[in-house]
């Protein structure tokens, strides 16, 4: 049975971003990167205690997968349930998949309780996430249109109505551009330039793929 969410839009991490919060002398410092395997989540997780060597706890989460297939987090240290599982729920709720999220705590002599680390973890993540840029991936086809130097105008205008960019053109004797279209919309846009250039373009449509998408992205 086909999963129904196999082709939902999902969020990825652009560029890494990092956060702080201090809390009762105590830092905790997110930071964040796209990984798309657990050897890569592996490896920034080492860097980031490397990085922060003299810190006492490097919790961390990560969700790998278009779905969120895989999910980890650790506590590294802290009592069960105040750390990793907190990080992990932010990233989770945010949409984002394809990274991990490690948040270093330097402690400073004061203890928090479970309610204040928790508190403390989740808004850390929230900061790194915040300052990282996000971009969305859409599933859906490439399409490459040939027409003639009548029609190149009308099809510029009606992707240009649409809000869907021109990736590429090639001008020879006709004109070849090539842009992408999420697959909910590919039907009536195919039927559309058909109907706007009154048949007089070639149309090949690619398998269907994972795509970033060009201005939809977030902070």
């Amino acid at each position: 049975m086909e999963n129904k969410y196999k082709h939902e839009p999902y969020k990825i991490i652009e560029y890494g971003g990092e956060g702080e919060i201090i809390e009762k002398k105590s830092r905790f410092i997110a930071r964040v990167k796209a990984t798309h395997t657990e050897e890569e989540a592996a490896a920034f997780i080492e860097s980031e205690k490397k990085r922060f060597w003299d810190a006492r706890h490097h919790c961390y989460a990560y969700i790998l997968g278009a779905q969120g297939q895989t999910q980890r987090y650790s506590d590294d240290g802290e009592p069960s349930g105040t750390a990793g599982r907190p990080i992990l729920e932010v990233v989770s709720g945010s949409g984002i998949r394809n990274l991990t999220v490690v948040v270093t705590r330097y402690f400073g002599g004061t203890l928090l309780g479970t309610g204040g680390l928790v508190r403390a973890y989740t808004q850390a993540a929230q900061a790194g996430l915040a300052n990282s840029e996000v971009a969305v991936m859409r599933y859906g086809f490439a399409l490459t249109v040939e027409t003639d130097y009548n029609g190149i105008g009308k099809l510029q205008y009606l992707l240009s109505k649409r809000g869907i960019p021109i990736d590429e053109s090639v001008y020879t004797q006709q004109v070849s551009i090539r842009f992408m279209v999420p697959c909910e919309e590919k039907e009536k846009l195919v039927k559309e330039i058909t109907e706007t250039t009154a048949g007089k373009t070639k149309v090949d449509i690619s398998d269907p793929f994972y795509y970033k998408c060009a201005g939809e992205a977030f902070r």
